[in-house]
């Protein structure tokens, strides 16, 4: 039986699945890739001046990973005429059009809206209650200290993108903006939990006890 294809603005979608079987080191690559051909090393450099490492996660071998899977899947191409045999930091690689339109449909998915980080931070926040005597408070003024240098560092970057972007509508500035805006709430919120933190209380009503109280009732 011919499998069926989802179709959007009049055209066939692939399927989910083989739209998910690029990572998302692949898309990053196809997007830079896509804004003009690059050797592999300038992938790298570029990821690192663009600061990739607060928005996504690719490290120096997935991008080599990544350019020798998309140019096998014909996502890539070389831009010049180099040996074939030569690895992908020794070619100038650019996005085909192919490349292009499996980046479309992988920017079409509904996963990218509907995730929710997991920080490290809230995992210690729901376990603190076990730390020994002070740590909580000394780990929320260590909190309060690196978010005030995370914060001077993307008003740094955002003032540097500023000065290439020229103007406001960008998607480099608006992602700075959000990154700063969370920073400051959360910035705000240590605040407020230090200063509440010495009446700090257990819950009047666990959830297992009111478990146990509502099964005696019903048994009554």
């Amino acid at each position: 039986m011919t499998k069926r294809l989802s179709v959007s603005r009049g055209r066939p979608r692939r399927p989910a699945a083989v739209v998910r079987a690029l990572t998302v080191p692949d898309l990053v690559v196809l997007g830079l890739l896509a804004e003009r051909p690059m050797y592999g090393y300038e992938v790298v450099a570029e990821l690192d001046r663009r600061q990739s490492g607060d928005w996504a996660n690719v490290s120096r071998p997935q991008v080599y990973y990544s350019l020798d899977k998309l140019v096998r899947l014909g996502l890539l191409r070389p831009a010049t005429d180099a040996e074939p045999a030569a690895g992908p930091e020794r070619r100038v690689l650019t996005t085909t059009a192919t490349g292009r339109a499996r980046l479309g449909d992988a920017l079409e998915r509904d996963d990218w809206t509907t995730g929710r980080d997991r920080p490290a931070f809230l995992t210690w926040m729901a376990l603190s209650w076990l730390a020994r005597p002070g740590v909580f408070e000394a780990h929320l003024r260590r909190r309060r200290a690196f978010l005030g240098q995370e914060i001077a560092r993307e008003e740094e970057t955002r003032r540097a993108v500023d000065a290439e972007v020229g103007h406001p509508y960008h998607e480099a500035v608006w992602m700075l903006t959000l990154m700063i805006d969370q920073l400051k709430i959360e910035a705000r919120w240590i605040e407020r939990v230090l200063r509440e933190a010495g009446r700090r209380a257990p819950a009047k009503r666990p959830a297992a006890q009111v478990g146990r109280r509502q099964a005696l009732r019903r048994g009554t």
